[in-house]
């Protein structure tokens, strides 16, 4: 761990007022003195700022000094938007790694309310606001409480399968020290259950003697943006189990009641901000000061979009391309080292490669992220190698946004799950997609110059997909194309990507063991540290660790120390409930 990352939250923790310390969901409350200046309970405000920033943290590019970490740092690689030389890579995940033990305890542990974004622990965080708002008969904190509390486990049980639920962060109230995993089918019926609670105390005027505000970092205490949010999170939630059960009914009846998220500025979004201390930026921009570089820009993603796969989209460059990746080389610049792929400035790894120039030191010549979508740097071609100071680091991380409603909406309709046009509701999702680049940059940009994107560009690439959509003969090969659509807008948060792949089988991945899928399929200036690229089909050497996991296995951390817990799964052979 670098001395950066280790000291980034070190103003933060300075201010923490400790409530409960506890480690894993299964430890219980500590004893405190009854200090006036150190009250027993933490107010609700504190807690929901934990709670909210938590939720973030385990969600997003997390990688922090006291070893939390975010799915997005596993599922980015899973996806294939992001290559790293970890046990990611070659789908090497045993449960043991740090990423994935550090989302869980992040997740699960107990809490500390902060007088700042700081936390430990969200679902503990969650529960206690949700038992304090209910208590004192404050609904609207309550109601955010379950939603906050709906959406994270929605998410967990998507990545892990089975998790504990009915008895998790349950000691202080039952007395559970080691609680049990619940199926995820038998989970999902109950946040369901619990988004309507929510609204109905978010719809309650009785009471209420407290009312959220700045403390609320997602919606400042709007009651109809949270409203918005908890239909908008049903909607996704019958569109995950589909497959499995008929949602027709519920799904109808939520759009043609309207009320959904409905435009940009209304998405369920973390925005950060540009402070360094205390540091409030996008995790994921910590990369342009890291000692050490550790997240390559997938070339399989950089292909499809920059128009090379010869599958899909083939010959459409993607105008977000200078948005999404920032080149610090030039295109005939020298490298530090041999580079393994390289297309221009572009420069990064191979996922799942063994090969001889995969793992020198490429800190200065690679490619990183963009303004899009941790608020780095637009590139203008002017090969700059990246600091703290080359971006704000003030873009939010996106859960659901306007555009992945409009997407989910195309893919019911591809479905007949719900009437309408699918063709003009992907139309509408590209669009939206562009209006989404330019709304992050006016919050990133600071004092770059940086040109909007929806417009001129936008619409001749709208156009061209739109031809490839109508190219297609069937619905699986429309979804190709819509949920191919979604997964390049949805760039910087990985959960619901994941999802969509393993229940669609769409976009189609990257497999090294397929010589058809090969990235390269150009020659480069042979100039110095820049061996010519494979020719096309040319087979990358790998070693795959694994077959693609259809759950993330469970953490060690739960495993050692719950005796209900489960036999360590077989990750491959294990998939959500949803997936038939």
């Amino acid at each position: 761990m670098n001395k950066i990352e280790l000291m980034k939250k070190l103003s933060y923790i300075l201010l923490i007022l400790f409530v409960v310390v506890a480690a894993g969901c299964t430890k219980h409350f500590l004893d405190i003195n009854n200090d006036p200046n150190n009250p027993q309970q933490a107010s609700l405000k504190l807690l929901l700022t934990g709670a909210e920033h938590g939720l973030a943290y385990d969600m997003g590019f997390t990688n922090d000094a006291r070893g939390a970490r975010g799915l997005t740092e596993v599922l980015s690689v899973y996806v294939h938007q992001v290559v790293v030389r970890e046990s990611q890579d070659q789908y090497g995940a045993t449960g043991s790694q740090f990423d994935i033990n550090g989302a869980w305890t992040g997740f699960y542990s107990s809490a500390v309310a902060a007088n700042g974004p700081d936390y430990i622990g969200t679902m503990e965080n969650v529960e206690v606001l949700i038992r304090q708002a209910t208590a004192g008969n404050n609904t609207i904190y309550a109601g955010i409480g379950k939603l906050l509390k709906a959406y994270g486990y929605s998410q967990y049980v998507d990545a892990f399968a089975d998790v504990p639920f009915s008895q998790a962060n349950q000691f202080a109230t039952n007395g559970v020290r080691y609680p049990v995993f619940d199926k995820g089918a038998t989970i999902y019926p109950k946040l369901l259950a619990l988004i309507d609670e929510a609204i109905g105390n978010l719809q309650n005027t009785s009471g209420n003697d407290l009312i959220p505000s700045t403390d609320d970092v997602f919606y400042s205490g709007d009651v109809a943006a949270w409203i918005r949010m908890a239909k908008s999170l049903k909607l996704k939630l019958y569109n995950q189990i589909r497959l499995v059960q008929d949602v027709s009914g519920p799904v109808n009846q939520l759009v043609s009641a309207g009320g959904l998220i409905g435009s940009t500025d209304q998405g369920f979004m973390m925005r950060y901000g540009s402070l360094a201390s205390p540091d409030d930026r996008n995790p994921g921009f910590s990369e342009y000061y890291a000692t050490q570089k550790s997240h390559y820009m997938s070339p399989w993603f950089y292909e499809i979009m920059k128009g090379y796969n010869t599958r899909l989209f083939t010959g459409i460059r993607d105008p977000r391309i200078p948005y999404y990746f920032y080149n610090q080389n030039g295109p005939l610049g020298p490298s530090q080292q041999l580079t393994e792929y390289r297309d221009s400035a572009f420069i990064s790894i191979y996922f799942g490669s063994t090969g001889t120039n995969r793992n020198g030191s490429q800190d200065n010549s690679m490619t990183v992220f963009g303004i899009y979508p941790v608020g780095g740097r637009y590139d203008i071609g002017d090969s700059t190698t990246v600091t703290a100071s080359s971006g704000t680091g003030a873009a939010p991380l996106r859960l659901i946004s306007y555009a992945d409603i409009l997407f989910i909406e195309a893919e019911l309709m591809n479905a007949g799950i719900i009437a309408g046009d699918a063709r003009q509701k992907l139309s509408d999702a590209i669009d939206e997609s562009f209006r989404q680049v330019d709304f992050v940059v006016g919050l990133a940009k600071g004092n770059q110059s940086v040109p909007a994107i929806f417009g001129g560009p936008s619409t001749d690439y709208r156009n061209k997909i739109l031809v490839a959509y109508d190219a297609q003969t069937t619905p699986a090969g429309r979804l190709e194309v819509i949920i191919t659509q979604k997964w390049i807008q949805a760039f910087g948060f990985s959960g619901d990507l994941y999802s969509d792949y393993r229940r669609t089988g769409f976009p189609i991945l990257f497999n090294p063991n397929d010589p058809t899928m090969a990235p390269g399929g150009f020659v480069q200036p042979p100039i110095f540290g820049n061996p010519t690229l494979p020719p096309p089909q040319a087979k990358v050497p790998v070693a795959l660790g694994r077959k693609y996991p259809l759950s993330l296995p469970w953490p060690v951390v739960e495993m050692q120390v719950n005796p209900n817990a489960p036999p360590q799964k077989q990750p491959d052979i294990t998939p959500p409930f949803w997936r038939p």
